[in-house]
């Protein structure tokens, strides 16, 4: 670039054709991230032009709308029409819901709506994986094709790659979003939405679109008509969750996943059984430190308009057993399955269609998966030898039908993640672990104790099955999850203990850090938020400033994308 001499030429160049080009057209090596100071300058002209439209409802519902549809269209490109086909048409059905007065058109438009978001999540999500699977069994040679891209190049003469199908940011979270809009008009929870700006605002918001939480229609569609609100409490608040956030995400988790963690899940064969054990316990905290902290800076980037976004998590791993970590971890998707799936499967009540319809749903993917016919025998003769003790083991039967609705429920939430047997046995294991609490606590000696020792023990315990389910959450293959555990297991070398220690004593300082944080007392952790709050405005600016400065200090070279953000 040609030195700049003098204020004009400065803002020639500034305001230049190209610069112009790079803030409004999507680059897919420069995603719109929280951790990005372009994320910062975007979020300050919204906020200014916020403060003007902020008095008119419709004006302001419609201009947060279009930014939102900005914000993901520099996320996520040309993917932003996908998310505007899902507002349209549940918009539309939702009509139709309502409008319906026979209770089977209303359930025939509930399950068209199921059925379109669930297609256009599966073709995204899961077209290689059908691919591979329809070769696998039939021998044939078929390629993925992107039917999307080619009538994009037809429709706008562009040029993207027909032969990849890549996966839209947040496309999993946005479609429950719909779904659950669509449910809970059939359930009459709530109306359907009369101005299609105000529906697109509550599917779109960007705060919380990329990675959750979840949004429920019936606790945000409300605020839609609420007058703008933003109390001193509730600025302090918001800075709070967003100073929070950032530091979880960039001081804690993207530094021991760079310093460390991604190291070892990278070629576990090189390092000791002690390291990858140590990598197991902190990817527990980074994808903890991740995902809650990219949740606590869209809650306060919400608040900051007055919008609040609902708890995505609670200390998760205070949790004394497996379900009452599934009602702290991600508690807007654990609830939305629970409410979604779980309880008009049957609950615990026992099974029902749909209960078989989901098992069968479950057994077909496996056998894909697999690419095997013996797997699907396999099913078969389990399912005989199941049936056959339901009949005559009394106990056997009330177990099966108390549990089935809880296995079935977790697997699909492994499905969620990802297509691959990974996710297949982390969800089979976490379900395994509610199954395996259930009958735990009928017979535990400790249950009914609740001094320090025990409950030291309970979360131990449960802390450290968490963290061994997660191997096949965070290795990308079976061969390095089976390496991982061998190394554990044959490689531990105890006699390098202290050299590891000294050798990564940052790593192991932040996540000895970030881990007594965590565990902090909630009364601690409510005292330092309050005290925050109720500092002078000076303060809190000097405090922010200091933070973000480390903040940006410990970010490595490039921007790390949030974990959640493949899901």
């Amino acid at each position: 670039m040609n030195e700049i001499t003098n204020i004009g030429d400065w803002f020639a160049w500034f305001f230049g054709v190209e610069n112009l080009k790079s803030v409004f057209i999507y680059n897919n090596t420069e995603p719109l991230m929280f951790t990005g100071f372009f994320f910062w300058a975007f979020f300050g002209v919204v906020l200014l032009a916020y403060s003007i439209v902020h008095k008119k409802r419709g004006l302001r519902n419609a201009f947060l709308f279009f930014a939102s549809l900005f914000f993901y269209y520099k996320t996520s490109g040309l993917f932003v029409s996908i998310l505007l086909f899902s507002t349209l048409s549940d918009y539309i059905i939702g009509k139709q819901i309502f409008k319906t007065r026979k209770d089977r058109g209303k359930q025939i438009w509930v399950a068209l709506s199921v059925i379109i978001n669930l297609f256009v999540l599966c073709y995204f999500k899961y077209a290689y994986f059908f691919t591979d699977s329809f070769n696998a069994f039939f021998h044939t040679n078929h390629e993925v094709f992107n039917h999307f891209a080619q009538w994009t190049n037809e429709f706008s003469n562009s040029h993207f790659e027909v032969d990849k199908i890549l996966l839209p940011v947040g496309i999993s979270f946005y479609t429950f979003q719909t779904i659950s809009y669509s449910v809970d008009i059939y359930r009459k929870e709530i109306k359907p939405v009369n101005n299609i700006l105000d529906f697109g605002f509550y599917v779109s918001f960007f705060p919380q679109l990329v990675a959750g939480p979840i949004v429920r229609a019936a606790d945000f569609i409300p605020q839609l008509y609420k007058p703008y609100n933003l109390t001193k409490y509730n600025f302090g608040l918001a800075l709070f969750w967003i100073l929070k956030g950032l530091t979880k995400k960039v001081i804690i988790g993207d530094y021991i996943a760079v310093n460390f963690i991604d190291r070892i899940f990278d070629n576990p064969t090189m390092f000791t059984g002690f390291e990858n054990l140590m990598a197991l316990y902190g990817y527990s905290l980074q994808v903890y430190a991740d995902f809650s902290g990219y949740t606590d800076i869209a809650i306060g980037v919400a608040l900051l308009m007055g919008f609040s976004l609902p708890t995505n998590f609670n200390s998760p791993y205070k949790a004394k057993n497996v379900g009452e970590f599934w009602k702290r971890w991600h508690i807007s998707l654990s609830s939305w399955l629970k409410d979604y799936l779980y309880i008009p499967l049957g609950g615990n009540r026992g099974g029902s269609i749909g209960t078989w319809i989901a098992l069968a749903f479950i057994v077909a993917f496996i056998v894909m998966l697999s690419g095997k016919m013996i797997v699907l025998y396999g099913f078969i003769w389990l399912a005989l030898l199941c049936s056959v003790l339901a009949i005559f083991v009394k106990r056997f039967r009330a177990w099966l039908i108390t549990n089935i609705n809880v296995l079935i429920t977790m697997l699909i939430g492994g499905l969620w993640h990802g297509a691959s047997w990974q996710f297949v046995i982390w969800g089979g294991l976490n379900g395994l672990g509610l199954v395996v609490y259930k009958l735990w606590r009928k017979i535990s000696p400790y249950e009914k104790f609740n001094n320090f020792l025990v409950i030291v023990l309970k979360v131990f315990i449960t802390f450290n099955f968490i963290t061994f389910t997660r191997i096949w959450f965070r290795a990308e293959t079976m061969e390095t999850t089976w390496q991982i555990i061998e190394q554990i297991g044959n490689s531990f070398s105890p006699e390098v203990i202290g050299e590891v220690l000294y050798s990564y004593s940052n790593v192991f300082t932040m996540m000895l850090i970030g881990f007594v944080i965590h565990w902090l007392p909630t009364k601690v952790k409510d005292w330092y938020r309050e005290t925050f709050i109720k500092l002078p405005l000076a303060v809190k600016i000097i405090i922010s400033a200091i933070t973000v400065f480390s903040v940006y200090q410990a970010m490595s070279s490039e921007l790390q994308a949030f974990i959640y953000f493949q899901f």
